[in-house]
């Protein structure tokens, strides 16, 4: 399938502190030291994923080749609060890195979707609730020196209980957790998913969730 992704800048920020106006500084150490991209071949493409090597040169060396992960769509995910409640979680296995943990409803992108949209739709899919109005908290990149993967992260206040979830083969178990208790399970470790742990972090320290 033709690959197609979003062009964007590598970080926008939301929420700043109270009283601050932040602003990232993307072009400040631009000049010299940008590497020369002279081209791309790809060496395995699916619908989830290309593996690509780029000939890439930095200034004062030899071009060389340099393995790029691309990542066609993009993904969303909502840390859904509840002043009552606390955080909607999940808790979940990967099999990948063969690990038990906390994460909060995401997931990708689909072509036509707005990132909200996709936002919504898979907290509704994943946990039974549909989240309240959403809130733009962080879009970053978690492994720009790999990949050009890039997550959208929102804040929903509140959210109403629809069903059973029509994704059950997402987790285990879906749980209100006391936002103490979520302060609680980063501390032990338990939400080790880079997109979750991102995510409730941002919202703690920006949204100021109590």
């Amino acid at each position: 399938m033709p690959y197609c992704c979003q062009v964007a800048p590598s970080v926008s920020w939301h929420l700043p502190a109270a009283g601050a106006e932040a602003e990232p500084q993307l072009a400040r150490y631009g000049g010299p030291m940008r590497w020369t991209v002279h081209g791309e071949r790809c060496i395995y493409e699916s619908e989830w994923v290309r593996l690509c090597l780029a000939e890439v040169e930095v200034p004062g060396s030899e071009p060389f080749e340099h393995h790029v992960v691309r990542v066609p769509c993009e993904a969303a995910g909502t840390v859904v609060h509840d002043a009552d409640r606390g955080l909607l979680l999940l808790w979940r296995h990967r099999f990948i890195t063969d690990t038990w943990g906390w994460e909060i409803p995401a997931g990708r992108v689909e072509p036509g979707e707005s990132p909200e949209q996709a936002a919504r739709r898979e907290t509704l899919e994943e946990t039974g609730w549909r989240p309240g109005g959403l809130r733009p908290l962080v879009t970053y990149q978690p492994t720009n020196g790999l990949s050009d993967q890039r997550f959208n992260l929102f804040l929903a206040q509140g959210a109403v209980e629809v069903g059973e979830p029509t994704d059950p083969g997402e987790s285990e178990r879906i749980e209100w957790v006391p936002v103490d208790s979520v302060v609680d399970i980063v501390r032990r470790g338990e939400m080790i998913d880079g997109l979750s742990l991102t995510a409730v972090l941002y919202a703690l320290v920006f949204a100021g969730l109590r």
